[in-house]
């Protein structure tokens, strides 16, 4: 049982706090990025993209890089639609965890930097709009500082395009 907005990990990214919107309305997850780049490594597609992990503080934000599973056109919630990359990662919600397919997008403007869909909480997750943060509780006092996390991914074999 979670509630309509809940704290989660994404230790891929180094990213141990991000406050998501847990979304049955909307069917792919999505977290804030920004500075996106796509490159090449080992003949493979990856993303380079830096992301804000807390609302309303510009100042803190993770690199991080990815290896792009597919690109996918999205309707956002003004009905505007857009192609997004999509990566997988690890999700972290209390004491579960699981691979889920992220889109990457800016979320600058919405009120969360992360969209938890309902093809990343299906047959895992009942959701009552009622409660907050019953997996996870908000950490005021936590200090997060800037990371390098996934830069050894770019250090070998990458082409820029």
């Amino acid at each position: 049982m979670v509630g309509w907005r809940e704290w989660v990990a994404l230790p891929q990214f180094d990213i141990d706090a991000i406050k998501a919107k847990i979304d049955t309305g909307a069917r792919t997850s999505a977290v804030h990025a920004f500075n996106i780049s796509p490159f090449h490594k080992d003949g493979e597609d990856w993303v380079r993209f830096d992301v804000h992990p807390y609302q309303r503080n510009d100042e803190i934000y993770k690199t991080c890089g990815a290896e792009v599973v597919d690109y996918r056109w999205v309707t956002n919630s003004g009905g505007g639609r857009e192609k997004r990359f999509v990566i997988v990662t690890m999700l972290y919600l209390g004491s579960n965890a699981w691979p889920i397919e992220v889109t990457l997008t800016d979320r600058d403007q919405m009120g969360f930097r992360m969209l938890l869909g309902r093809t990343a909480m299906e047959r895992r997750l009942i959701v009552d709009p009622a409660l907050s943060y019953c997996l996870s509780k908000p950490n005021k006092n936590k200090k997060v500082r800037r990371s390098s996390v996934a830069r050894h991914a770019f250090s070998n074999g990458e082409e820029e395009e």
